[in-house]
């Protein structure tokens, strides 16, 4: 798998599609590697006539785990984000999309369209903020600005707990199938549930590629560590699309709301049933909406 590399940091990285087609750049969430995307969203995408590029976000999969920085006390610092003081983190969104520009470079590709998703679209949005020049389009999928309003910031109190429950520290393949299995039991959509056999072949990729929950503990930091990002949201120029699930429990549909109010032009797609998930049924549909909304881009 290629590397791109930065400052002593490696990303894995893959490339799907044609090398000279225009290219849509894929960043995850909260400790999940690349391998999270579905493979039908993939497909679908480079159907379309897109390049697309996944990579392990640094603390995760087959990235660099940066086990010397230690574990992050959580809870203090989500009380000292909601309390709008200071939080102390090894990183923030800003170094994580530092990182996605080296992905970039290192792919050969000088402008994208730029998708991310939960912590993703954070990073994605930071980037675009930051690097309008290399950025085609935006969309942000189940994400939020930083917005310390506790109406905002909040998940429901069941979909928190599952989000900080944490596995063993070196989880067995089945350890961490099971604990995806109850997190997405969770924070999954209701109107597109999926049984546990359905799911567990897809987790078992995941999980083989590379869950670190030490690793999480400090993504979790960094999005803590990052603030409140709406006014840096407002300088964004590329054309934006916000997809949201109406039943998401853990990013409310209120945070996608708000980011679509932040950026200026965004389009707001909120999608019934579904929540802080893929479900296979809406994927291709999805990724149709994305490669028409890159289509937008006539730079």
């Amino acid at each position: 798998m290629p590397i791109a590399e930065r400052n002593g940091l490696r990303f894995e990285y893959e490339s799907f599609g044609a090398l000279d087609a225009p290219a849509i750049l894929l960043i995850q969430g909260l400790g999940m590697p690349a391998a999270m995307w579905p493979d039908v969203f993939v497909e679908t995408l480079v159907a379309e006539g897109y390049r697309v590029v996944t990579f392990d976000n640094r603390d995760c999969g087959g990235s660099s785990r940066m086990a010397d920085a230690g574990v992050p006390d959580i809870a203090r610092a989500m009380t000292r984000a909601l309390l709008r003081r200071p939080v102390t983190a090894p990183y923030n969104l800003d170094d994580m999309a530092a990182d996605t520009q080296v992905v970039l470079d290192t792919a050969g590709i000088e402008r994208a369209h730029v998708v991310g998703v939960s912590m993703g679209g954070m990073i994605a949005q930071v980037f675009a903020a930051t690097r309008p020049q290399r950025v085609r389009t935006l969309t942000s999928i189940m994400s939020t600005t930083g917005n310390p309003r506790p109406s905002i910031a909040l998940g429901k109190a069941r979909a928190l707990r599952a989000l900080l429950k944490r596995p063993p520290s070196n989880p067995t393949l089945d350890q961490a199938v099971d604990h995806l299995l109850f997190l997405f039991g969770v924070i999954g959509s209701p109107g597109f549930q999926q049984h546990a056999v359905q799911l567990r072949p897809h987790f078992e990729r995941v999980a083989r590629r590379g869950l670190y929950p030490a690793g999480t503990s400090r993504q979790l930091a960094a999005i803590l560590a990052s603030g409140d990002r709406r006014e840096m949201l407002h300088g964004i120029t590329a054309p934006t699309l916000v997809i949201h699930g109406a039943d998401d429990p853990l990013v409310r549909i209120a945070a996608g709301r708000d980011t679509a109010a932040n950026i200026h032009g965004a389009r707001l797609k909120i999608i019934p049933g579904m929540g802080h998930d893929f479900p296979p049924a809406l994927m291709a549909g999805i990724a149709v909406m994305i490669a028409e909304h890159c289509r937008s881009d006539h730079g």
